[in-house]
């Protein structure tokens, strides 16, 4: 992927666009998984979250051209 998209005249590249995109979905993932208590069967909370972000990052990059984020 390396398109770039234009918000308000400033170009930004694609991935930028969505690793932000990524890290908000994932934030409310984490706060929807310490509500439901799924972190008392993990043993390091950090490489969980760390691993859920490179997933959502990696579901949105796959899925970009169908949401709308052409190269």
């Amino acid at each position: 992927m390396n398109g770039e998209i234009a918000i308000a005249g400033v170009y930004m590249p694609t991935l930028l666009l969505l690793a932000v995109i990524a890290a908000v979905l994932t934030m409310l993932l984490l706060r929807l998984a310490d509500y439901a208590g799924l972190y008392r069967f993990v043993a390091y909370r950090a490489l969980v979250d760390l691993c859920l972000y490179v997933m959502v990052l990696g579901a949105l990059s796959l899925l970009a051209p169908h949401i709308g984020f052409h190269p």
